[in-house]
């Protein structure tokens, strides 16, 4: 019988997206989150050493162990299907997959075949940043989606709205994902590989949304403050409560003003303010 290669890793949260898209880059292609980390596995024999080299490159930086197994051969796709339910964001937004019936009784549909880009509605601050969105203007707004996993940030600005939408991350098959995603939506967005801070934009935007983790947005706020138009807004998450003054702080120092923050299961997110 056939089997397949499992990785379960445990890890700190606000690495779990950055190590499902380093794993994904060495073969392996179905994922799923977990309590303390995420499971993975792929049909495929992947060299133990490429595991072992993208732990050790994260190993100061996040508490990481893993455990390798086979297992028996399944359709995890039709098993993940079976467990992915929609999610009502705020009783406006449902965000369903492809392979669920339509429920149009909502104002927001958004389509998400997530494969293993990450947000899906399903984590607490991509549900954050969605009902953030919700209570923004977006009609006429140019918005940057930064670090886009899905891009189900983008599309609802899109349904909100926005005319004018760039949205970008820093891994190809991501940006696939993105457009696949974009396409079923009937959204329209301009798409790049890359950072923050290796690409280049020849405007300002009005709204700006990164849903990250804490380090990369601590590198990157100075970015996104140049980017913003004044009186723009910045919507921040992937970081829990206590980290909010190490953000603040960040935010502060580039004229960035805290308006509001709103919290689930102690993740957070905070609303920024170009003074």
């Amino acid at each position: 019988m056939s089997k397949d290669q499992q990785v379960i890793v445990s890890c700190s949260a606000d690495f779990t997206d950055i190590f499902m898209a380093e794993f994904a880059a060495i073969g392996y292609d179905s994922f799923q989150e977990t309590d303390s980390g995420f499971i993975t596995l792929t049909n495929s024999i992947i060299d133990i050493q490429l595991v072992e080299e993208i732990i050790d490159r994260y190993q100061q930086q996040s508490k990481v162990s893993y455990i390798i197994k086979e297992v028996k051969q399944e359709n995890w796709n039709k098993k993940w299907e079976e467990s992915y339910e929609p999610i009502i964001v705020e009783g406006k937004c449902i965000v369903r997959a492809s392979f669920h019936p339509p429920q149009p009784e909502f104002p927001i549909e958004i389509i998400i075949n997530p494969r293993m880009s990450f947000g899906t509605g399903h984590h607490e601050t991509t549900y954050l940043m969605m009902k953030a969105q919700l209570e923004l203007d977006h009609a006429n707004k140019a918005i940057l989606d930064a670090g886009t996993g899905t891009g189900i940030l983008s599309i609802m600005a899109g349904k909100l709205g926005s005319d004018s939408l760039i949205a970008y991350d820093n891994d190809e098959w991501v940006i696939d994902n993105l457009q696949e995603n974009l396409k079923i939506n009937k959204v329209v967005a301009k798409t790049y590989i890359g950072t923050i801070q290796t690409l280049y934009f020849d405007k300002t935007f009005d709204v700006i949304m990164a849903n990250i983790n804490k380090n990369i947005l601590l590198n990157d706020i100075p970015f996104y403050a140049r980017l913003l138009k004044k009186g723009g807004n910045l919507l921040l998450s992937g970081f829990y409560e206590n980290d909010l003054p190490d953000i603040k702080n960040s935010a502060q120092q580039n004229d960035l003003n805290l308006v509001n923050t709103d919290t689930r299961k102690s993740w957070m997110m905070a609303k920024f303010v170009l003074e």
